[in-house]
């Protein structure tokens, strides 16, 4: 689990956390989360034939105000556009960053969130986040999103066609490959609404870090452990599912295999896409269909 993009209790890549800390283009400001609710964005379901999570398939033209291909199947989305990277408490919006689709083909939907984008994070009324302080206290909390700029380092995105889960690619400011970051989450839902492009999930908290020589580590088994204590307020209901899909990926990395190939590591984005510097209207919207999970919060 990454908040606000700096790792409070473990620092494997010290290097690269340190590169990009303190770089803002603007101070926080708090959101408010009384709105008024807007209609739900439409989302791409591809579970009624395949089940809840398919390959690539071919998929017919939407329908007028439906969303084109999600994540599952290829060529839903133009490279440059902007996207919203949203993650929820399964009922609760947590965090936003604002980025690009890279790309969109049978290998999944790849995403480009630089430095400084423009993001929201949920933190209690005084300022403080999740891991700032133990679970029992925060989940006693009051709590508001604050948006400011996304401070860590630029990240490309990969969501896979299946799996719950995402790797990430980290660089460090002089814009060398510095790790693989293997996000394990709900598998996620990729939507269309009113011109806003955006990609929806929940974070299973428990991931892993991966150099360059493969040689990996996991990240944040404690907190998922103490949260695990407190099943009416925590979001993740099976860990036992989570370090699996983990493990999975990690016979991945130990046989050099896609997505830890080599492949995108010399990525650069096109210099001809610009970043908001605020999220974009709509970024607040009620989670897609298809992304919530069973669970309290």
């Amino acid at each position: 689990m990454i908040d606000g993009g700096i790792d409070r209790h473990e620092r494997p890549i010290p290097s690269v956390v340190r590169l990009w800390r303190g770089t803002r283009r603007g101070g926080a400001a708090p959101y408010s989360r009384t709105v008024t609710k807007p209609e739900s964005p439409v989302a791409y379901d591809p579970g009624s034939q395949a089940g809840p999570h398919p390959g690539p398939q071919a998929s017919p033209p939407p329908a007028s105000g439906a969303a084109p291909a999600g994540p599952f199947v290829p060529g839903g989305f133009v490279p440059g556009e902007v996207v919203v990277h949203r993650s929820f408490t399964t009922k609760r919006l947590v965090f936003v960053r604002a980025g690009h689709v890279v790309g969109h083909d049978e290998r999944g939907l790849r995403l480009w969130i630089p430095h400084g984008c423009p993001m929201a994070v949920e933190l209690s009324t005084d300022g403080r986040g999740l891991r700032d302080m133990p679970f029992a206290e925060w989940i006693r909390q009051s709590t508001v999103l604050v948006t400011r700029p996304w401070p860590g380092p630029n990240i490309l995105m990969l969501i896979p066609p299946a799996g719950a889960h995402s790797v990430w690619w980290f660089w460090d400011r002089q814009g060398r490959f510095a790790r693989w970051y293997i996000n394990l989450e709900a598998p996620a839902v990729a939507w269309r609404y009113d011109g806003l492009v955006g990609v929806d999930t929940t974070d299973h908290d428990l991931d892993l870090w991966v150099c360059p020589d493969r040689t990996w580590q996991w990240k944040d088994e404690h907190e998922l452990a103490e949260r695990l204590a407190f099943p009416e307020h925590y979001w993740v209901t099976d860990a036992a599912a989570v370090r699996a899909e983990g493990e999975r990926l990690l016979r991945l990395v130990e046989a050099r295999a896609f997505p830890f190939d080599g492949t995108w590591c010399d990525f650069q984005p096109d210099p001809s896409w610009r970043t908001p510097d605020t999220l974009p209207p709509g970024w607040d919207r009620p989670r897609a269909p298809g992304t919530t999970e069973t669970g309290p919060r």
